[in-house]
């Protein structure tokens, strides 16, 4: 797709801020939205500095008020003349084991990385459909191989969903190649969201700048699914969907 405008969801930290730093140094316009307006502004005049020759646009949005999902994602549209790649990112992480008291926190993990992500993605195809062009990159998690015990239970359940929605919507898309949707399976990225997790916990780590830049270049390569870094995660997806239940209790 050449230099084009990416909107990043959830780009104010982690993983979201990494990738804006990442399409900056190659020179994409973007569109920038979360709900930290101030984090937002700091990192476009960071980027403006860095990379004079592109355009930054910043937008307020909270994923779970819907109808703004639509106003924010058309509000690009309008900046840019056209949306080129909307990266549906935002999310939340660690609840609590199912059954012990954490249903509010849990709730929230599924309405924010499961439905507000159909909201994005609704948001997205609806006007990719009428340009009859455009990349839909949706950010799952290795966690979506397995049911996860404990804290990871329902981000898990709510990255396998998107997961599986991403696919839907590529079915969708066969016969429109103009159309691309991708789905980003990342293992552990250290990120403000991980930064406290236990090392025994979260294995085969890398740092954020590392992993954003394989991600940043695996989205630009436009595939159908992609597990970043690819190794050891890809070939330990293999192998996690085969294994016993218990086993995969004793490795995660």
């Amino acid at each position: 797709m050449g230099n084009s405008n990416v909107i990043i969801i959830g780009a104010s930290s982690g993983l979201g801020a990494g990738m804006a730093r990442e399409f900056a140094r190659r020179g994409h316009d973007l569109g920038l939205c979360a709900r930290r307006l101030d984090r937002l502004e700091s990192l476009k005049a960071e980027l403006e500095a860095a990379h004079p020759g592109i355009r930054i646009v910043v937008r307020t949005l909270d994923v779970t008020d819907y109808a703004r999902v639509f106003e924010v994602v058309r509000g690009f549209r309008g900046d840019f003349g056209r949306l080129d790649r909307v990266v549906v990112n935002a999310g939340i992480g660690q609840g609590m084991p199912v059954g012990k008291g954490g249903f509010e926190r849990n709730k929230a993990i599924i309405e924010t990385n499961l439905i507000a992500a159909l909201a994005q993605c609704e948001a997205a195809m609806e006007i990719f459909r009428a340009q009859d062009r455009g990349h839909l990159a949706v950010i799952s998690s290795v966690s979506s191989i397995r049911g996860f015990r404990g804290g990871l239970t329902a981000y898990a359940a709510s990255k396998a969903g998107v997961a599986s929605l991403a696919e839907g919507i590529r079915a969708d898309m066969l016969r429109k190649p103009r159309i691309r949707v991708s789905t980003l399976l990342p293992g552990y990225i250290r990120t403000e969201m991980n930064e406290d997790a236990p090392a025994a916990h979260t294995p085969f780590m890398i740092d954020g700048e590392r992993g954003c830049r394989l991600l940043t270049a695996a989205i630009l390569r436009e595939p159908d699914v992609a597990y970043v870094p690819w190794w050891p995660w890809a070939p330990l997806a293999w192998v996690l969907k085969r294994l016993p239940l218990r086993w995969v209790v004793k490795l995660f």
